[in-house]
């Protein structure tokens, strides 16, 4: 008997693909404003508070690995029931993502409200930076269980085909951050004055009337999926099988942000100007990489379901579809950072030094960014299969193998130093996105069981 069939596993590839892509662009985009409006409405209460609030950013950043493991879990197993046709075992798996999430946001929200002054002052925070610091800290940990749950209740929601309701979810959430930040920063209609205390309050009930929005739609089924309450109940079998899967993309995640700490390392020995520049450079480069997340995780949820349809040919063209697309994107973006590159650093910093190095960061390293098309979209599509293993194997090795070193090497030998780091970064994404196509064509992943 085959699978019934769904939007994702039949009819245009296409069509699909831009069914899921579309609305996930607009809830990744609305999430990352949602720290903006923050800075935005903090940056009235003085340097030290926008201090205070990029170094509890930093930390709060050390809980994405955990999330995105047992999301990348969740959209492997709830996909591949989906297109098997087993709605019931897809709402199991789907109840038991989020029982983790619950749980893992509770344990760590309770550490971390714990320990944010210690949390703080290991990242060289003092006096009045230190001090608000922990303040924003100990409420974004102790109310991170809404992050946990909002990113996997949308998760489910995606992998079984619908991205409609977590895109109004981060609308509303986005919305109502614009609506509680001055109210709570700035003690208005009556509230107490909290300040940074205030920004993290807003967030973390912004983003607690979303779960509530998803959680419920989730209930009554909205997406084919029905996640009520009793399948909350934990179960070990069925918990493990999802961490098994998401637990190498986790170990994948920790370690771009560790490499991310070294790389900053190595820059940073070339002067102030160097690591503003590099900062500034990195911004646009994970703007322009943003339509690829989205592609990756679209292509993902449908390579999934297509496994489970039995639809192996289709699974392996969505895989290449949105690659080509999101390859055109990034080509076309990098077109744009090259020939613009001087005026697009003066933006942020009109420094002579910084807009130089800036410029020439960007005209090194943007072109070769269409390779990562090949490593975001293709290790998406991996992840979608639940082979977790290779996409993490192609970053350790593209990272730590090559890209460390040679920096370090490079950085060294050629002049100016800050030429070789870029080099080095260039060089990292083609071999990256070669080595995880190379991967993805043994077709392994084709024969994944999750």
């Amino acid at each position: 008997m085959n699978p019934p069939s769904s939007p994702l596993t039949t009819g245009s590839v296409w069509k699909g693909l831009m069914s899921l892509a579309g609305p996930m662009f607009i809830s990744t985009t609305l999430q990352n404003l949602q720290s903006v409006i923050g800075l935005f409405w903090v940056g009235r209460l003085g340097s030290d508070a926008v201090a205070a609030l990029a170094m509890g950013g930093t930390i709060l950043m050390m809980l994405f690995p955990v999330v995105m493991g047992l999301a990348t879990g969740t959209v492997a197993v709830v996909s591949r029931r989906v297109g098997e046709g087993l709605p019931g075992q897809a709402a199991e798996a789907g109840g038991q993502s989020l029982v983790v999430a619950l749980i893992c946001g509770v344990v760590a929200g309770v550490a971390g409200w714990v320990w944010a002054p210690d949390l703080c002052r290991w990242q060289g925070a003092t006096g009045e930076v230190a001090r608000l610091s922990a303040e924003y800290l100990g409420i974004s940990l102790l109310g991170c269980f809404t992050v946990f749950l909002l990113f996997i209740g949308n998760s489910i929601l995606q992998a079984s085909g619908n991205t409609v309701i977590p895109m109004k979810a981060m609308i509303l959430a986005t919305v109502l951050n614009l609506v509680f930040d001055p109210i709570f920063i700035f003690g208005l209609l009556g509230m107490p004055k909290l300040g940074v205390e205030g920004a993290a309050l807003a967030m973390v009930l912004a983003q607690g009337v979303a779960v509530v929005v998803v959680v419920r739609a989730l209930a009554q089924g909205k997406s084919g999926v029905k996640v009520t309450l009793a399948h909350w109940r934990f179960q070990f079998e069925p918990a493990w099988r999802l961490m098994k899967i998401g637990i190498p993309s986790s170990g994948q995640m920790l370690s771009r942000s560790l490499m991310s700490v070294a790389l900053m390392r190595i820059v940073a020995d070339s002067g102030t100007a160097a690591v503003a520049a590099y900062g500034i450079g990195a911004r646009f480069h994970m703007m322009i990489m943003m339509p690829g997340f989205v592609l990756g995780n679209a292509a993902g949820a449908m390579v999934g379901q297509n496994l489970g349809a039995k639809r192996t040919d289709r699974a392996e063209r969505v895989a290449w579809l949105a690659t080509g697309l999101g390859a055109l994107i990034l080509f076309l973006c990098a077109i744009v950072l090259t020939v613009f590159a001087a005026p697009l650093i003066r933006v942020f910093d009109d420094n002579p030094e910084v807009v130089r190095i800036g410029a020439d960061y960007l005209r090194i390293a943007s072109i070769f960014h269409i390779f990562a098309a090949l490593s975001i979209i293709l290790g998406r599509a991996l992840q979608g299969a639940g082979d977790t293993v290779g996409p993490m194997v192609t970053t350790i090795v593209g990272l730590w193998g090559v890209q460390i070193p040679l920096a370090i090497y490079m950085a060294r030998h050629v002049v100016p130093a800050t030429h070789g780091i870029w080099w080095s970064i260039a060089i990292t994404l083609t071999l990256n996105g070669l080595m995880v196509a190379g991967w993805f064509l043994t077709g392994r992943w084709k024969q994944k069981k999750v």
